[in-house]
C-alpha cells in the first residue's frame, strides 16, 4: 500500500466516488456485458446505506480508490454457532490492482470484526475473487441450502 494511504470511514459526500470505484471494478468481472449492466444498480450504496453498513474507503491523493463494506453477518450464513461479519463489498479500482490495497482494506475489516467480537468473516465472491481470498486464508464453505445459499460463500476464522 503507497504511503499516501489512508483508510476512513465513507461519507454521504463520498458516494459518487465511491461508486465510481464500484463500477469499475465490475466492468472487470468476467461476467456478460448485459449481466453487469443490470447487476450494476444492486451494487451501487445510497446514503441509507450508510445507515447500516459499515463503508469504509482507502484516499489516495488521487482520491478514492478502493472501498469495502461490511455488517453483522446473518447467522445462517455462518459455518457454525456464534457471531460474524458479513463483508458485504470489497472494490478496487482496476487500475490499481495488485498494489495490496485490497488486502489493506481487508485487514481493517478483520480488525473491526475482532473488536466486535466476530469469531470470522464470510463473504460471498465473486469467481474472479475466489483466489484473492483463498490467499488470504479463507475457506469455501459447503452450499447446505440451494435456494438460499451464494456458490462461492467463503469464511475466514479470526482465531
Amino acid at each position: 500500500m503507497a504511503e499516501d494511504s489512508r483508510i476512513r470511514d465513507a461519507a454521504r459526500a463520498d458516494l459518487d466516488a465511491v461508486n465510481a470505484v464500484v463500477e469499475a471494478a465490475i466492468h472487470t468481472w468476467k461476467l456478460p456485458e448485459r449481466v453487469k449492466r443490470l447487476a450494476l444498480p444492486v451494487y451501487r450504496y445510497t446514503p441509507e446505506d450508510l445507515g447500516h453498513l459499515q463503508l469504509r474507503v482507502l484516499e489516495q491523493s488521487s482520491g478514492i480508490v478502493a472501498v469495502a463494506a461490511w455488517e453483522p453477518a446473518d447467522p445462517r450464513d455462518l459455518p457454525g454457532a456464534g457471531s460474524g461479519m458479513l463483508l458485504h463489498g470489497l472494490y478496487v479500482d482496476p487500475a490499481r490492482h495488485g498494489q495490496g490495497l485490497g488486502a489493506g482494506l481487508l485487514d481493517d475489516a478483520s480488525g473491526a470484526a475482532r473488536m466486535r467480537g466476530h469469531e470470522g468473516i464470510v463473504v460471498r465472491a465473486q469467481a474472479d475473487a475466489e483466489g484473492f481470498f483463498a490467499r488470504r486464508g479463507f475457506k469455501r464453505l459447503p452450499v447446505r441450502d440451494e435456494a438460499r445459499d451464494y456458490a462461492a460463500r467463503l469464511w475466514l476464522p479470526l482465531s
